[in-house]
């Protein structure tokens, strides 16, 4: 029997979930808001690990192209005090795999392969228990009915409430994102500055970040403790303004840091969410969560990790469940090893989030001497 299966969200939890289903010859219908994959930027890009993102590409056989496109040289690592000193600088080994990146857009691209995504699908509500199965309601007045439906859309889940009421708060911490283009030949100094991967700098309260994307992109982050309405003033749309407000937040650290700031071409506020660490819910037949729909955490590397991990095992439960009945255990088994596994994640991207902008630097260094392998 093949079920009526739904995937809401087309990111890498949603995409993960469909591809390993497709690889079983399981159809799967993913529902996506945006009206096309390139409506909007991809993002920046992301570390997959050994044992979790790259462990759900080899279960949808993708491994060998992902280690074709990714960038182990990425995984580098340079921190800074705001003067500029180098105070630790860690290089990844000729063979290391571990955490090799790969750009989002890229990622997305290689998931999506044959799937039939449809695009400009924006779900309003899913409604459990009808007659006819999970019924899902479209933006444009449509509706369908299918034997389980997956919320793989993000914070703001239209399927989060089909299950819980947990809504995310506002973590204290607000990132503020601005790119550099071309900067091997337009800023060779930052480009040295940053290395092949990742260049950061931690101060009291705050931090600036840059991280090398491929073909001469860098995403440079700002993150510091701000009350929620900071974007108010200045207005985010006014990019002097922005720019103004956040070398001032930084005065006095190193013109070099400085500089990824001023240099930036545009800036994206983002306040920091997150759902309560120990996110759970009593199980919905035909309705679950994956990704940030279930445990919202902080961006400290694991997220995507994570959901594209879940998708993969929920997917290869779904393939091997036969009958409804079936369906339904497979599901509730999966939530509960998540909740456990997700849990554990979330307590520790909390409590990493607390020492990354904290009004002790030293705690970020103390961190990533901990994570970092000698």
């Amino acid at each position: 029997m093949r079920h009526r299966i739904a995937v809401i969200g087309g990111g890498p939890a949603g995409l993960t979930f469909a591809r390993v289903l497709h690889r079983h010859d399981h159809p799967v219908t993913v529902l996506e808001r945006d009206p096309a994959p390139d409506a909007r930027p991809p993002g920046g890009t992301l570390d997959l690990h050994e044992g979790m993102g790259q462990l759900a590409l080899g279960k949808a056989g993708l491994l060998a192209e992902f280690q074709a496109l990714s960038r182990p040289e990425g995984q580098a690592m340079r921190i800074l005090d705001v003067d500029g000193t180098v105070l630790r600088d860690w290089q990844p080994r000729p063979d290391d795999r571990a955490n090799p990146e790969i750009d989002r857009g890229q990622l997305r691209d290689l998931l999506l392969g044959p799937l039939d995504v449809q695009w400009g699908r924006a779900v309003t509500e899913v409604v459990p228990g009808t007659r006819d199965g999970v019924l899902v309601r479209f933006e444009d007045g449509r509706q369908e009915t299918f034997d389980l439906v997956v919320g793989a859309d993000g914070a703001w889940s239209r399927v989060r409430p089909a299950v819980s009421s947990a809504t995310p708060h506002y973590t204290g911490v607000t990132s503020v994102e601005t790119s550099l283009d071309d900067v091997d030949t337009r800023h060779p100094d930052l480009a040295r500055l940053i290395g092949d991967g990742s260049t950061a700098v931690y101060g009291v309260n705050r931090s600036v970040t840059a991280q090398r994307n491929s073909g001469g992109h860098v995403k440079v982050y700002a993150k510091f403790r701000a009350p929620l309405d900071w974007q108010t003033n200045p207005d985010q749309a006014d990019v002097e303004a922005m720019r103004s407000s956040l070398l001032a937040l930084f005065d006095g650290w190193a013109d070099p840091v400085l500089d990824l700031l001023r240099h930036g071409t545009a800036f994206v506020h983002r306040p920091l969410y997150v759902l309560p660490v120990s996110h759970t819910w009593a199980h919905v037949p035909g309705v679950t969560l994956l990704g940030d729909a279930a445990h919202l955490m902080p961006p400290l590397g694991v997220g995507a990790n994570l959901a594209m991990l879940e998708g993969a095992e929920l997917a290869e439960s779904v393939a091997a469940a036969p009958g409804p009945g079936d369906l339904d255990e497979a599901v509730r088994a999966f939530e509960e090893q998540m909740w456990v596994r997700a849990g554990r994640w979330a307590e520790i991207t909390a409590a990493g989030l607390e020492r990354l902008v904290s009004p002790d630097p030293t705690e970020a260094l103390a961190l990533f001497e901990e994570v970092q392998p000698s």
